[in-house]
Formats: C-alpha cells, structure tokens, sequence
C-alpha cells in the first residue's frame, strides 16, 4: 500500500521537527492529491452555478454534477439515482430526516429507537424532535465489549417504535454493528431504518439494496473527499412520503403568494446553491477509493490494526474499549490514571496526532464511567514503521506523565 502514500502530499510534513504520524482518521481523512486537483479544475474551468443557466459554463458543471450522483448511486448500488440526495454531511442528512420524518410522522407516546453507541449527530436531532412532538428516545444498550444484543433491539422493538437509527460502525470503539440483521427485525415489525454510515463508508463496502437500509447517510471527507459535502441515501418511496427540509431555490415546482409546489427528486431536498466542488472531489474519491479496491483497503488496516494491537502488549496498565470481534481499525484506549488529554499533548509534540476527548459520543464515556479516550484510528496511508514510532512515544509520554 506503500505506493498509494506519495498521493498525500501533507503527510510529507514535519510538525515540531518530528515526521507527522496521522492517526485521527475517524475524525477526517487526508486529500489525495486527484481530490485537491478537481477542486482546482472546476474553478479554474467551469465554476457556475447549476441546473439554471443556459450557457456552456452552466452545462458543463449540470454534467459533471449529475454524473457524479450517478457515481455514487452505483458506488452504494442505490436503486435509482434520485435516491441520492447531496447534503452537507452525515450531520446534516440525519438532521434532514429527523425532521421531515419527525414532523410527518411522530405524535405524543411514539418512540423513536437508538442505540447507547451513538455519535451525537445520531442523538440529538432525534432527541429534539422527540421533544418538539411529545415523542420519546428509547435506546439499546451495549454490552462490556461495545456490541449490541439483538435480542435487545427486538424486545426494544414495540408499536409504539416509528423509527430506529443506528450506527454502522462505532467511532469511538469501532465496532461494526450486525444492520443487515438488525434492518430486518425492524422490517419484520414495520420499523423503518437510519444507518449513519459516516465511520463505515471508508472501511467496507456499502450496498443499500442488500442491507435493505430505507435511509443511509454518510460524508465525504471520512472517505478522502473535501469537507462539507456528505450523502443522504433514501427509498424512493420514503423520499416521496417526506416533505422537505429546507426551503429556497431548485427545491421548488411553482411558487406564488397562495400556493407552493415542490420539485422531484433529488431536487425537492436540495435547497440552494450546493457545493458543487465538494460534489466533484466526492467522486474522485470514490474513483480513487475503487482504483485500490475497498476489500485491499479493509485486509490492509486490518493487518494494521492487528499490528497496532501487538506491539500494544508492550503498554503497562491498558484499558481498552471496544474489543467486539468485528471491528474497523479503530482504537481507544486509557493508559492507568494518566488523564487522556494530557497524553495527547505529549504524543503531539512527539509529531503524533491522535484524538483526545469524548469524540461526540458522551453516553459512551458515561457507560465506562470516564472522562475519554485516547483514540487511533488508521487508514489506507498509514504504516507499520508510524505504528512504531507512535508505541515509543507513547512510551515516553507515559514515563513523562506518571
């Protein structure tokens, strides 16, 4: 995999006169360089505003937008390709559907089900939609290892259950949730489906038809794209039972003072100028991502995170969460007492970037009864030799700080 690292010209860096070692991947991916380049090309040959100029300008970015939805319809083997939706991210895409769901379809006493893994993008759109309607927030516990148990989430699963939103992959423990298997419980009980899917978009293969999933949101810039650019996935027919959530240009059929139409899908969710060349890297990063092929990527972190995991035996006083049997390369771990913030500053001054802190999943550290983690999480750029260098400045660190 070495070779696919010169594409990722910021790692060459130095930062305190240290080699940069890279390892917050889950909270966002370096830019291949094809990714900057199509940022670069759109504004240097085509920037104009789409779908509503005439002129060569104008059809030339229309094109290459579209063919780009077109990528990612087949990249996630979507039925249709109205059924992709651009957003801003997973954030935005889970927002979208807890209010349009929300407000269509939730009243006083209904549930709305989630589990005790999730980010805080997963929770909060629903807990406030929850509160707005008189609804309330259920949610399935996890187990010592950061797993769920399925007979939970079906005895969790009752007639008052509307909707159940779950994680595909855990940021925080990395564990990959069993959703093909969970989609059809909630089906067999006629409970629609929300995957966030922005942990598991960038270490396994997605295809919304076989997990059945009836919304599935992700971003691209956990996957090499450019931020503030994410997907939101949706059944056609749930795509038209919703209104939408935003109001302005393009989203609208007919308007007067007396009366608004909306438009078809994709469009009738796509308010306002979008972002066209976030939608452009996005599919470079797709075509990237399958001129590697995303099976050679997940057996390479994997071979990653098992290395990570050895040379860790080394580590006096490790208390790690997360150890589910299906994971992604993903690590959090405490070392002792040391507090996690405090080791993170001195792996930084070591040229290692780690993520400290809760990561936006505060029930996580509630149920572990701590203040964070420590989290590494690998990608396809990662090595071996920055898997050593990190485990000899964790060495240091922890030396410096007992």
């Amino acid at each position: 995999m070495k070779q696919f690292r010169k594409d990722f010209k910021i790692l060459d860096q130095m930062v305190y006169k240290r080699p940069l070692v890279y390892f917050d991947n889950a909270a966002t991916t370096q830019k291949p360089q094809i990714v900057i380049d199509s940022i670069l090309e759109y504004y240097n040959n085509f920037n104009s505003n789409i779908h509503r100029g005439v002129h060569y300008l104008s059809q030339q970015a229309t094109d290459q937008f579209e063919q780009a939805r077109k990528t990612v319809q087949h990249y996630i083997n979507a039925k249709h390709f109205h059924e992709i939706i651009f957003t801003k991210g997973t954030t935005e895409s889970i927002n979208l559907i807890a209010h349009s769901f929300g407000m269509s379809f939730l009243k006083a006493g209904d549930e709305v089900l989630i589990s005790e893994m999730e980010h805080h993008s997963n929770i909060v759109p629903w807990k406030m939609v929850c509160d707005l309607k008189g609804a309330s927030l259920r949610v399935i516990p996890m187990n010592e290892v950061g797993g769920l148990d399925i007979d939970q989430i079906e005895r969790l699963i009752t007639s008052k259950t509307k909707i159940l939103a779950i994680t595909h992959t855990s940021n925080v423990l990395g564990t990959i949730n069993p959703v093909k298997e969970i989609i059809r419980i909630a089906h067999s009980k006629g409970v629609p489906v929300l995957v966030d899917g922005a942990q598991a978009i960038s270490h396994t293969k997605v295809d919304v038809q076989d997990l059945d999933a009836d919304f599935y949101a992700f971003s691209g810039h956990k996957m090499y794209a450019p931020m503030g650019i994410g997907v939101l996935y949706g059944k056609e027919e749930w795509l038209n039972k919703l209104p939408p959530y935003q109001g302005g240009g393009e989203m609208i059929g007919k308007v007067t003072f007396e009366e608004i139409t909306y438009n078809e899908l994709p469009f009738k969710f796509e308010a306002g100028t979008p972002n066209v060349e976030g939608v452009l890297g996005l599919e470079k990063a797709i075509q990237y991502i399958q001129s590697i092929g995303i099976e050679k990527i997940a057996s390479y972190e994997q071979e990653l995170l098992f290395y990570l995991m050895d040379r860790m035996k080394e580590i006096p006083n490790i208390h790690y969460y997360g150890l589910s049997k299906e994971k992604v390369a993903v690590l959090s771990f405490n070392v002792g007492d040391i507090h996690p913030y405090d080791l993170g500053v001195i792996l930084d001054q070591m040229g290692i970037a780690v993520r400290t802190g809760h990561h936006c999943a505060q029930p996580i550290m509630d149920k572990f009864n701590i203040p964070g983690t420590i989290r590494v999480s690998l990608a396809l750029y990662n090595t071996k030799a920055e898997i050593d260098l990190f485990i000899d400045a964790l060495k240091k660190g922890i030396v410096m700080l007992s």
